[in-house]
């Protein structure tokens, strides 16, 4: 269990809030945490039972069916999932996809779709990265043209959190491919529409339990009332809501390296070599005192980073270099608890062994560390 005992980004209410979160995970996410990995998806009893305790997109407003909460409440869910082991997608819809309904939806849109959002009636996904664009968003080929009243989209995606879940998908689109990035618009695509189709639930070398697919758009037609916001300001969207996305995979990252030092704790106290534990081994403690240092550090930062997010004042160089260093710590804390429990640890009967895997991708998606380093050398 996570200790928030010193925590100082949350007050009374966060802390009682994490504890029905940790009731909902106790009772539906960690009994079913090997059968979604098995199925490669997420059942929807637990995108419902999310939604029924009220940890689906806390920082809606009330008049949508909201809590109208802060950021803080959508980062102990995020906290909770990547200790418990989960790639669970329920953080993609809170953090990332009702912001930008929110943020820049139509009345009729917010009405129409951020309800069923937080009861987990309607799981959502965002499309920007493509088979020949990931970190670079302005290399978008997939095209939104202008038809009477509609708009006709044609492109397709890969990558794609929830894909296979997703009943409305955020599509990043040119809509006027002269303008390079700045003709860029979000478009809201139902998954029924016709035109639109799934392609397969993608092998990965980790995150299995997070449906991520292709998703194709053959000449997709919707009504231009679709376009999330002004038409051509997707862009401009995209880079005002990063940070928020960028500090969550940051608050993601440190809660997994915890669970995974604390599963290493666990594991050499417990096993025995050359007549005594491993814990007793100088090496043991000595590696183990490096990872509690950089954890220690890594908390305090994620909470001042999470306090000036929800002040308004986290900039986008501040939350690169949150993902950076945080996804960074991670890989190295996952790979020395993997290597402290041994052979056990190359064994899936293991939690670190899934911890280590699912571990990986946080240095990529989102922006890789390579684009963190190049953001933050911009602000220079």
């Amino acid at each position: 269990m996570l200790d928030t005992a010193q925590r100082f980004a949350y007050g009374d209410d966060h802390h009682a809030f994490r504890d029905t979160v940790r009731k909902v995970f106790d009772k539906e996410l960690i009994p079913n945490l090997d059968k979604f990995e098995e199925e490669g998806i997420v059942s929807r009893d637990f995108w419902r039972a999310c939604g029924d305790a009220g940890l689906l997109c806390p920082g809606v407003p009330e008049e949508y069916g909201g809590l109208g909460l802060d950021f803080g409440y959508n980062a102990v869910v995020g906290e909770e999932l990547s200790y418990a082991g989960s790639s669970a997608g329920i953080t993609l819809q809170s953090d990332i996809v009702a912001d930008y309904i929110v943020a820049y939806g139509s009345e009729e849109q917010k009405r129409k779709y951020l309800p069923k959002m937080i009861t987990g009636e309607i799981v959502t996904a965002i499309a920007m990265t493509e088979p020949g664009a990931g970190s670079d968003l302005q290399g978008v080929r997939t095209t939104a043209r202008k038809d009477g009243n509609h708009y006709v989209i044609s492109g397709s995606k890969t990558y794609i959190t929830n894909g296979q879940s997703a009943d409305l998908i955020i599509v990043v689109a040119k809509t006027d491919p002269d303008k390079g990035a700045k003709g860029t618009s979000l478009i809201l695509v139902e998954a029924g529409t016709e035109g639109f189709a799934r392609g397969r639930n993608l092998d990965k070398i980790g995150q299995n339990s997070a449906d991520t697919s292709e998703l194709f758009f053959n000449d997709v037609r919707v009504p231009m009332t679709n376009c999330l916001g002004e038409e051509n300001k997707g862009f401009i969207y995209l880079m005002s809501q990063l940070p928020q996305e960028r500090l969550g995979i940051a608050i993601g990252a440190q809660a997994g390296a915890q669970r995974a030092y604390d599963e290493a704790v666990k594991f050499v106290k417990d096993r025995k070599a050359f007549g005594k534990t491993v814990f007793d081994f100088q090496n043991t403690k000595f590696v183990l005192a490096s990872l509690k240092t950089e954890l220690q550090v890594g908390w305090a930062h994620i909470d001042w980073a999470l306090k000036k997010l929800m002040d308004g004042k986290l900039t986008a160089g501040e939350a690169s270099s949150a993902k950076l260093w945080h996804t960074e710590m991670q890989g190295r804390v996952v790979d020395e608890a993997l290597q402290l429990h041994g052979g056990a640890g190359y064994m899936n009967e293991y939690p670190i062994a899934r911890m280590w895997r699912d571990a990986r991708v946080q240095r990529i998606y989102g922006g890789t560390s390579e684009i963190m380093r190049e953001v933050i050398s911009r602000t220079i």
